[in-house]
């Protein structure tokens, strides 16, 4: 938890540096350190101590000390000088999609703009179209891009959500008053974002557990303090309730609070349809409480099979568990590879060495690398002679690796304009498999640009398609496409899809993989990996994936190296013949 927040700190100081118009190495030197933190292998302070830290790459003497410095006091008075110094409203300019640091620095300082409220006048009345290197076309963007933030609100990632409640969920289920502690609401839904975060616990009496909850450090404020709730701001800004119940109240509570809203009120009709009340204390009938140990319980009481929290948002979920039990779903140890990965070759952070080694530690068996084709050169895509070396490199490590481990040589081909792909076919038959995504071009029509996506999904060399709708989430919406054509067209043409499960992204969304599953369509849930780390949002994915009803079956990746080797193999043959 302390170095999250260590990290989080030297990220936010690259970034008040960055759009203050600081030395671009200097910015890049606190983003760097903060991304070394984020894969240490040991305790922060142990490494501090022996001298460890030292050694990671990107945490040079003065990034160090200034660990050092917060490691040990939890202050750092340079990060709180620069945060004075920087009107806050230039970071949330970061958010407009389109907008860097330099072209903050730039409206800053020519048009003295500090916010959003300031960005939005200046559209509106030209000024920004009229500064060097803007026009009316980024003006317009820019104004769309406002309102796009406006509409997200103050919702946050799931890897947001996790990062803070995991920890203080920790320390709640290590208070001695406390008997059980869930977290609740869409994070346990496993949504795409939050707007707050949720805490249940039970106790005897839960006082005294709020009363300590309400002075951990991480609490910036206290919003409300009662006898069974406590509602607090956290220091990113971020609110989290805290509720305790019985131990009798629990599973009721848990139900409830987990939501959704949709969910609760389908299963308060149910009960009523059965002459019994549901509420989230209890569930009463005619001759009083049924008592209820766990969900299950509860499900049971009113004649359903258990519905994992993923599924509970009144989807047709209730109508399935009266049927019988739900078959199981996708879990994160089922997934025994993944594709999608990004090296040094392009714009990966790692070596395929060091992809491969952070894959088995990972736990996976087998690893797809697809760097970016040539028309990426933004990504540093790969020629044609590139490809070549790096399948060479591959075939020398898979050789090295001896069959304990399977490397396959894959691309990230861009879909270009007309819906043809950045690589001739002659190169893409040499690919264990062709990832296709559309990285260009996002401001076409809606007819166009799905009948780009179909003419390459439809190309008998592409093994599956890429982020199918260029999504950000608070960041960036989709481009135009029509999603349902695309999903009909990849089933008609065998073509797999894949969840992006970098937490950014999550693209399939739940709803359209769902749709995917019904046609047949195999998932393959991919990181989108740049760097070591990138694995651990493999887990974002399978909440997509469990939130769409996906068991382990309708997962690609969820094969043995052997097969998937050969069904690879297989879909090249057709591709040829």
């Amino acid at each position: 938890m302390e170095t999250a927040r260590i990290a989080r700190i030297l990220s936010e100081m690259g970034t008040l540096l960055e759009v203050r118009g600081e030395n671009a190495f200097r910015c890049r030197a606190y983003h760097t350190a903060a991304q070394a933190l984020k894969g240490l292998p040991s305790d922060l302070r142990e490494m501090i101590s022996d001298g460890s830290l030292s050694r990671i790459p990107g945490i040079g003497e003065t990034m160090l000390a200034k660990i050092s410095q917060l490691a040990t006091t939890g202050q750092l008075p340079s990060f709180d000088e620069l945060k004075k110094a920087t009107p806050p409203g230039l970071v949330a300019l970061l958010r407009v999609p389109g907008l860097g640091p330099k072209k903050i620095k730039q409206l800053h300082d020519e048009l003295k703009i500090q916010s959003l409220a300031d960005l939005r006048e200046a559209g509106r009345s030209g000024s920004i179209a009229a500064l060097k290197g803007f026009g009316a076309k980024t003006e317009a963007k820019i104004l769309e891009g406002i309102d796009f933030i406006e509409s997200v609100g103050d919702r946050f990632l799931a890897s947001t959500a996790r990062r803070l409640i995991e920890p203080l969920l920790r320390v709640v289920r290590e208070d001695p008053d406390v008997i059980r502690a869930e977290a609740c609401g869409s994070y346990r839904r496993r949504a795409e974002t939050s707007g707050d975060l949720d805490i249940l616990f039970s106790a005897e009496d839960p006082a005294p557990v709020l009363a300590r909850f309400v002075a951990l450090p991480e609490i910036a404020a206290v919003l409300a303090h009662g006898p069974s709730k406590a509602s607090v701001r956290l220091a990113d800004g971020v609110q989290c309730d805290l509720r305790g119940v019985s131990e009798e109240q629990f599973p009721f509570g848990l139900h409830y609070f987990t939501g959704s809203r949709e969910h609760n009120i389908a299963m308060r009709r149910r009960a009523i349809d059965r002459g019994l009340k549901l509420s989230e204390y209890a569930l009463e009938g005619p001759d009083g409480p049924i008592p209820c140990r766990n969900e299950e319980d509860l499900f049971g009481a009113l004649g359903l099979a258990y519905i994992p929290p993923e599924l509970r948002e009144d989807r047709g979920e209730m109508e399935w568990a009266a049927s019988g039990p739900i078959p199981p779903l996708v879990e994160r140890g089922d997934l025994a590879g993944t594709f999608h990965c990004h090296t040094t070759w392009s714009d990966g952070g790692a070596t395929l060495e060091e992809m491969v080694e952070a894959a088995r530690a990972a736990g996976l068996g087998y690893l797809g690398i697809a760097d970016h084709s040539r028309a990426a050169a933004y990504a540093g895509g790969l020629t044609v002679d590139r490809v070549h070396q790096q399948w060479a490199e591959i075939d020398a490590l898979n050789e090295k690796l001896a069959g304990s481990f399977t490397v396959f040589k894959g691309t990230e081909c861009d879909i270009l304009a007309d819906g043809s792909l950045d690589f001739p076919d002659e190169v893409l038959a040499g690919f264990d498999y062709v990832v296709a995504s559309v990285h260009s071009g996002f401001g076409m029509g809606r007819d166009e640009m799905t009948e780009r996506i179909i003419r390459a999904v439809r190309n008998p060399r592409v093994t599956m398609l890429g982020h199918p709708t260029g999504r950000l989430l608070l960041a960036r919406d989709a481009y135009a496409v029509d999603l349902d054509a695309v999903i009909r067209a990849a089933a008609e043409a065998g073509t797999m899809i894949e969840i992006n499960a970098n937490p950014h992204r999550l693209d399939l969304d739940d709803i359209h993989a769902r749709r995917a599953k019904s046609l047949g369509i195999p998932i393959a849930i991919n990181p989108d990996a740049h760097a070591a780390s990138g694995f651990g949002d493999l887990d974002y994915g399978i909440g997509v994936a469990r939130r769409a009803g996906l068991g382990r079956a309708d997962v690609f990746n969820t094969r043995p190296a052997a097969e998937v080797s050969r069904l690879l193999a297989e879909m090249r043959e057709r591709a040829s013949s």
